[in-house]
């Protein structure tokens, strides 16, 4: 897996302008989904693994992963099933991963609703491309590809790009699911509960991880930390971003 990730960090610069927030690996080779988190990890793409298809449904339920990469030969749940069950209850794109043996496989998952087959064993040039552009696609089709804006403030949700009077702004993973959740959810307030389960996927993220991260986010968009006017806390409850009428 060292030659693939020297291979990813020649890959186009225009894959540093998109993010996959979080990969759901389903594959019975434990080992190979644990190279993928290392590999993966430079580029920002959060992975999650299980070995079997019965977690894979538990933890896609709990996790809402934003692509999930399946193997044919995933046991216990087969590949099939899992696809037809999760693409029943959520509008995630599904990769599978096929190998010399899997054709038969391969056809019933395409007819259940996988996006597309990629060759497994798994080459990071090939899969990467194809996980940030069916995440873009899945994207694009949510928002219709719309830049989100509040008054200074744009946000590109494809490109992963985030404007502040015209200016780019460094955005990390975190920071930038945080604000498009804001940016969304414009004028309202949102609790803490709900930024635990949409944006840090848990429903026990620290509440001061939270606090954390809306100041550093604050800062980056010139918002007063101590007398903020863009990112207001609303007491006992949660955050409203609010824009200028």
């Amino acid at each position: 897996m060292n030659e693939q990730a020297a291979e990813v960090a020649h890959l186009p610069g225009a894959l540093d302008k998109a993010h996959v927030p979080l990969l759901l690996v389903a594959d019975p080779d434990e080992a190979l989904g644990h190279e993928l988190v290392l590999a993966l990890a430079q580029r920002g793409i959060e992975v999650a693994v299980c070995t079997d298809g019965a977690q894979a449904l538990l933890r896609t339920g709990a996790l809402h992963p934003d692509v999930l990469l399946v193997s044919a030969n995933v046991p216990t749940v087969d590949a099939t099933t899992l696809v037809r069950t999760v693409r029943a209850s959520l509008p995630i794109p599904v990769i599978l991963g096929v190998g010399a043996d899997n054709a038969e496989e391969a056809v019933k998952a395409l007819a259940a609703g996988a996006n597309v087959c990629v060759a497994r064993p798994y080459r990071l040039p090939e899969l990467l491309p194809l996980i940030l552009g069916i995440h873009a696609e899945a994207a694009a089709g949510e928002t219709g590809g719309a830049v989100l804006t509040c008054g200074a403030v744009e946000l590109d949700p494809v490109a992963h790009i985030v404007r502040v009077r015209g200016a780019l702004v460094h955005m990390p993973l975190r920071e930038f699911e945080l604000l498009h959740y804001l940016m969304v959810n414009v004028d309202r307030v949102v609790a803490r509960r709900q930024i635990q389960t949409h944006v840090w996927r848990t429903d026990t993220a620290n509440t001061n991880t939270i606090s954390v991260h809306i100041r550093r986010l604050r800062e980056r968009l010139g918002d007063d930390p101590e007398n903020p006017t863009i990112i207001l806390t609303v007491r006992g409850v949660g955050y409203r971003l609010a824009c200028p009428q």
